[in-house]
């Protein structure tokens, strides 16, 4: 399983990074902007398991489940 954060390090990002962290799922951070706008990313985090794109509430709902 392929999991991406991106993150500009907001309080959300750092929130959902916490999450992942207590869960142990192992994911790459992004922090790159310009490749957030060219996927049409107009919030973060977003979090992307094996290209299926999650906004922060689904991701948060996504790593209780794991």
């Amino acid at each position: 399983m392929m999991v991406i954060l991106y993150s500009t390090d907001c309080p959300k990002c750092q929130i959902l990074k916490e999450k992942l962290d207590n869960k142990n799922i192992e994911y790459i951070v992004n922090s790159d902007s310009e490749a957030m706008l060219l996927k049409g990313f107009s919030t973060v985090p977003m979090l992307e398991i094996d290209s299926k794109v999650l906004n922060y509430l689904d991701a948060v709902k996504w790593v209780k489940e794991q």
